[in-house]
C-alpha cells in the first residue's frame, strides 16, 4: 500500500481527529473547579472557613484555571452531577475570581488578595502597566505589532507612554505614533484579548522575576522613620557604607521635598489634607517651606493656618513626624494617580512654564 504524504491539511486533520487528553488537574486546580461549580450560594460557608493563605492559593488556582470541559467536571464531581448539570462547563479567570470573592469576603480583603495574584500595583491591567519600568515595558513591546503597541500606549498614562516611546527604536516608534493618530475605537473583544495576552505572557513573568533595587526599598523604609531614627541610621550607614547612604538619601522623598510642587499641585494636596494635621506638620517645617505653602494659599486660608499653629502651642515631635509623613504619603498617592507632578529639584527635572 502506498504511503500517504502528510500535507499540512492532512496533518491538521490528524491532529484534530484525536484530541489530546486533558492534563490531570492537581489538588488546587480540582479545588478551584469545585468552588467555581458550587458558586457563591453553596460555596460561601467554605470560603469563610479558609485562612488568608488558603484563600490566596485557591484564588490563584481559579485565576489560572481556564476552561474545563463538562465531562471532566462530572468525572471529578460525581456526587454533584445533579447540581452541575444545568451549569455545564466553568471558566476561571481573574475577573470571575474577584466577583466570586466579593460575594462573601470584605472588599479590602478581596482587593489585597487580587493585588497579590495579579502582580505589580494597580487596580486594572493599564494601571499595572503604568507602574512597570519604562525600559522593561519597551523591551517587551518592541517585539509586538505596531497596532498592538499603539493600543497599549493609548491606555496607559500619557507620561509613561512618552517615556516608553522614547526608548523604542525610532522607526518602530514613529510607526506606533502613526497608528495611534489613525486609531479608532478599539472593540471590546480585541481589547480583552490584548489584556489577556499581557497578563499571561508579560505580567505573570514580571511578577516572578522582577526584583526591586534594594536602595529603593530602603529609601521607602527610611521615609517611614521618625527623624531621630532616620538620622541615627543614616549617620551610622555613612560611616560604614557612604555610597549606599548617599544613594538612599537621593531616593528618599521627604517632607521638605514638597517645596518642589507647583502651585496647582500644592492646591490639590491641600484639598486632600486634614487642616488640623496640616497645622501640626507645619509646626516642624522650615521657614522656607512654611512660606512656600502660605504663598500658595489664599490670604484668608494662610492667616487661619498661622492662627491654628499659634493656638495649639507646643506639639510633640512624634506627632509632627506622623503628620508630615501623612502629607508625604498623600502627595505620593496623588502623583501615582497622575493628579500632581513632583519635581526632584534636579536641573533636568525642573518644570518649565
Amino acid at each position: 500500500m502506498p504511503r500517504i504524504k502528510k500535507t499540512p491539511s492532512v496533518n491538521r486533520a490528524l491532529a484534530t481527529a484525536a484530541p489530546p487528553e486533558q492534563p490531570v488537574l492537581n489538588g488546587p486546580e480540582r479545588a478551584a473547579v469545585l468552588m467555581l461549580a458550587l458558586g457563591p450560594d453553596h460555596g460561601a460557608h467554605i470560603w469563610e472557613k479558609l485562612d488568608d493563605d488558603e484563600v490566596r492559593d485557591l484564588s490563584l488556582a481559579i485565576a489560572k484555571l481556564g476552561a474545563v470541559d463538562q465531562d471532566d467536571v462530572d468525572k471529578m464531581l460525581v456526587d454533584f452531577v445533579s447540581r452541575m448539570s444545568a451549569a455545564g462547563a466553568v471558566m476561571g479567570n481573574f475577573d470571575s475570581t474577584e466577583k466570586l470573592l466579593a460575594q462573601f469576603l470584605p472588599e479590602d480583603r478581596v482587593s489585597h488578595i487580587m493585588e497579590e495574584i495579579r502582580g505589580p500595583a494597580g487596580r486594572n491591567m493599564w494601571e499595572k502597566l503604568s507602574n512597570v519600568q519604562e525600559n522593561v515595558l519597551a523591551n517587551y513591546l518592541k517585539n509586538e505589532y505596531p497596532q498592538t503597541v499603539a493600543v497599549v500606549l493609548s491606555k496607559i498614562r500619557s507620561d509613561h507612554a512618552a517615556r516608553v516611546l522614547s526608548i523604542l527604536p525610532d522607526d518602530f516608534a514613529l510607526e506606533v505614533v502613526k497608528r495611534m493618530l489613525s486609531m479608532e475605537a478599539v472593540q471590546k473583544d480585541i481589547l480583552e484579548k490584548i489584556e489577556a495576552t499581557l497578563r499571561t505572557e508579560f505580567m505573570s513573568n514580571l511578577a516572578q522575576t522582577q526584583r526591586r533595587d534594594s536602595h529603593e526599598v530602603m529609601a521607602e523604609i527610611f521615609n517611614a522613620f521618625d527623624r531621630q531614627t532616620e538620622s541615627r541610621f543614616l549617620t551610622a550607614l555613612e560611616e560604614e557604607a557612604r555610597d549606599s547612604a548617599e544613594r538612599i538619601k537621593s531616593l528618599m522623598f521627604t517632607f521638605e521635598d514638597l517645596a518642589n510642587l507647583d502651585s496647582a499641585g500644592v492646591q490639590t494636596l491641600l484639598q486632600q489634607v486634614d487642616k488640623d494635621r496640616l497645622a501640626i506638620a507645619m509646626k516642624g517645617a522650615s521657614e522656607k517651606l512654611k512660606d512656600f505653602f502660605f504663598q500658595n494659599m489664599s490670604s484668608r486660608a494662610a492667616k487661619m493656618l498661622q492662627e491654628d499653629m499659634e493656638v495649639m502651642g507646643p506639639v510633640r515631635l512624634k506627632d509632627v513626624d506622623e503628620a508630615q509623613l501623612a502629607l508625604v504619603t498623600t502627595a505620593k498617592d496623588l502623583e501615582a494617580h497622575g493628579q500632581i507632578v513632583i519635581s526632584s529639584g534636579k536641573e533636568d527635572d525642573q518644570l518649565v512654564y
